[in-house]
């Protein structure tokens, strides 16, 4: 399971790592897109969720806290934010249907393990995309004798520019609270099933807005 997730992910890199998408021509699209985290005690697991995909996908991301509740905003080219806001759906969706099925014995504790659960899960994520896009760019060195590196490189400067002149002053947030050992751990090992190159959200459980 864990290998087709790294496999689907790598396809992902490849194709964003593809010389033409690089094309300066494709430079004209920046954007921010915002994405809901809810309320409650999930949301700093979900940002952290987001932000391994984020991270993958050479975007920014800040969040604020909303009347709505808590909304992420990120930045980045319109094409690559596609593909976050579905990665990311994609795989909360799969982390809640696992989550929702863990109970402890009180809802304090059960809480408590679904928090770290998520975390565990969001931090293996970001292993397994880091892990693909360097696959992925060994590759496209192998297939065009070089990664575009300077075409990346302006990419992403690009893209932070964008983000300071669109977030402006940001403040930093304070450190989530510790999350359990064993809610991480099976976090962790769930990630490593998880479908990142499809998103079947059909009849999947949700957690909520908690």
């Amino acid at each position: 399971a864990e290998a087709f997730a790294a496999k689907a992910a790598e396809i992902i890199a490849r194709h964003r790592l593809d010389p033409a998408r690089l094309a300066p021509r494709r430079f004209d699209e920046l954007a921010v897109r915002e994405i809901p985290l809810g309320r409650g005690a999930y949301v700093r697991a979900r940002l952290a969720l987001l932000s391994a995909v984020v991270s993958a996908h050479d975007a920014e991301v800040v969040f604020g806290a909303t009347p709505s509740g808590t909304i992420a905003y990120v930045a980045g080219y319109d094409a690559d934010l596609d593909v976050i806001e579905l990665m990311y759906s994609s795989l909360h969706a799969q982390a809640s249907t696992r989550m929702a099925a863990e109970h402890r014995g009180s809802a304090a504790a059960t809480q408590r393990f679904r928090r770290s659960f998520l975390f565990g899960y969001a931090e293996r994520i970001a292993q397994v995309l880091a892990e693909s896009r360097r696959v992925a760019e060994a590759a496209t060195v192998r297939a065009h004798g070089s990664s575009d590196s300077p075409a990346l490189i302006e990419r992403q400067r690009r893209v932070e520019q964008f983000a300071a002149e669109s977030f402006g002053r940001v403040r930093k947030a304070r450190a989530p609270g510790v999350a359990t050992e064993a809610g991480w751990q099976a976090g962790a090992t769930a990630a490593g099933g998880a479908d990142v190159g499809r998103a079947r959200l059909a009849g999947r459980r949700s957690l909520g807005r908690g």
